[in-house]
């Protein structure tokens, strides 16, 4: 459990540094009646969310644009039961 809190905590401060997702450029313009939004994706509450559902680790946690929607898309390695070896689960969360 320690490990999953570290894991997502370091994903928050990596997240924190980064660039926002839609990073416009200084000077940039939109035609008339268009707007620029600037966007930054926090994706450590989903991580959390599906860390706790699943009972995994967390391997990784990023923002990716799917169908024009942004999702946090989350890998955890869920233990096997008995003998069985972990499995790596892949879960997309909307934003």
């Amino acid at each position: 459990m320690t490990m999953n809190i570290l894991s997502i905590g370091l994903i928050a401060a990596h997240a924190a540094t980064m660039a926002p997702a839609a990073a416009v450029p200084v000077g940039s313009w939109a035609p008339e009646g268009a707007a620029i939004i600037r966007v930054a994706v926090d994706c450590s509450g989903a991580a959390s969310q599906v860390v706790g559902s699943t009972g995994g680790q967390l391997l990784s946690a990023s923002a990716k644009t799917s169908g024009g929607q942004t999702v946090c898309e989350i890998t955890v390695l869920v233990p096997g039961s008995g003998n069985e070896r972990p499995k790596k689960v892949t879960v997309r969360v909307p934003q």
